[in-house]
This record gives structure tokens, C-alpha cells and sequence, in this order.
């Protein structure tokens, strides 16, 4: 996996020169169930992907970005970050670790003027949170007490992400900025 982003880099530094924006948003979850039940391997893949891979890949491109004194990067964790849960607990494991490594990211490479901040969304409606949505009953129970009434699209995080990898959003660092549909500041919910 670090070979593959290492490639990743040297190609996009290539084709386009340094990389000034890195959004970090891939992540895997291959185990749905109580964490009594993930094999080893299960979890260290989650956090190979989830964790590790995100640390590797801005370790790559932040030296750049140093040295131009300027860049902005945003790692996409989620609010399971911030709760328990029955059926994805090693997930939620590895999404408050990036949480963290962005907090201390944002310290080490504030200096340089390098933001690194955190978008933790809620139940999105992609083909990655297909198990949480797509039952009825599921999708019930979570939504319950959530002020907007339903679960997000992916447009509803593009915004986010836009801003703080924008001069807008230049004097924000080491943030991690939830959107849920307010569902985390209810008892509903999942």
C-alpha cells in the first residue's frame, strides 16, 4: 500500500507539480458486527487503510508544502469517531485515531503554514454506507431525533471540504468539523 502512494505522489507531482490540497477520504470497513467477532486481520486492515495509509500519504506531500510555506489537507473521518457502536466499533476505532492525527499534525506543521483539519460526516448516502441505510428499520432507529430529518449527500460534505481547502478556511487547523444532520446533538440516533 505505501508503494502504491508513493506512486501516487511521484506521478501527480509529475503530471502537475506539488501537491498543494490533499483531501484524504478513502477508508474500509470489512467487518459489520459486534468487534467480539473481527479477526485480526480484519482490524488491521481497517487501520492500515483508515489511519496508517492517511499518515504515509501526508508524510509524502507535506514537505512540499513546507517548503512553499502553504497547503491545506483534509483527512475525511466520520462521527463514529465520537460514539460506540454495536455493529462497527473497530471502524469508529480508526476514525477517532484520525481525529487525533490530525490534532497533532496540525501542531507539527502549523508553522509551516500547513493546515490539516477533519470532517467527520454522518450517515452519507454512498455505496460505502449501504449497510446503514438501505434497511428501513436501521435507517429509522438512526435518524431518530436527528434535527434535519435525513441522512446526508455527498454534496453536503463537497462544501466543507471546499472551504477548508480554500483561503477561507486559512486560519482553521486541527479542527475536526462534523456533519451529521445534527444527529450528534441529540440521544437518537445510531
Amino acid at each position: 500500500m505505501r508503494a502504491d502512494l508513493e506512486r501516487l505522489v511521484l506521478r501527480t507531482n509529475q503530471a502537475f507539480g506539488p501537491v498543494d490540497i490533499l483531501i484524504c477520504n478513502a477508508a474500509v470497513n470489512p467487518y459489520f458486527g459486534p468487534m467480539a467477532g473481527i479477526t485480526d486481520e480484519q482490524f488491521e486492515r481497517t487501520f492500515r487503510c483508515n489511519v496508517l495509509a492517511n499518515h504515509w500519504l501526508i508524510g509524502m506531500v507535506v514537505p512540499g508544502m513546507a517548503l512553499r510555506k502553504d497547503g491545506a489537507i483534509v483527512v475525511v473521518s466520520s462521527v463514529g469517531g465520537l460514539r460506540g457502536s454495536p455493529v462497527i466499533g473497530a471502524y469508529n476505532v480508526t476514525k477517532a485515531a484520525d481525529m487525533q492525527l490530525v490534532r497533532n499534525l496540525a501542531v507539527e506543521y502549523g508553522p509551516s503554514n500547513v493546515r490539516v483539519n477533519c470532517i467527520a460526516p454522518g450517515i452519507i448516502r454512498t455505496d460505502f454506507s449501504r449497510k446503514l441505510w438501505q434497511d428501513p428499520a436501521f435507517l429509522s432507529a438512526a435518524l431518530r431525533g436527528t434535527p434535519i430529518g435525513r441522512i446526508g449527500e455527498p454534496e453536503d460534505i463537497a462544501g466543507m471540504a471546499l472551504l477548508l481547502a480554500s483561503p477561507a478556511g486559512r486560519f482553521v487547523t486541527g479542527q475536526t468539523i462534523i456533519i451529521d444532520g445534527g444527529a450528534t446533538v441529540t440521544v437518537g440516533g445510531i
